[in-house]
């Protein structure tokens, strides 16, 4: 369950600094995509393996 929170938050963190424009974000702001499609990717494997061995 944690590394959904987890994945959600990377995803929702990619996004925030793809739109932000402050200037303390500047340095990571190219860090957007790869926090989207970490998040993304984790998201779908657990999603998986929760669908294909269910507790």
């Amino acid at each position: 369950m944690i590394q959904i929170i987890l994945a959600v938050l990377f995803v929702a963190f990619g996004v925030f600094l793809r739109q932000t424009n402050h200037p303390g974000f500047r340095g990571s702001k190219k860090f957007w995509k790869m926090l989207v499609i970490l998040g993304g990717v984790i998201l779908i494997s657990k999603l998986v393996s929760y669908f294909l061995n269910p507790l």
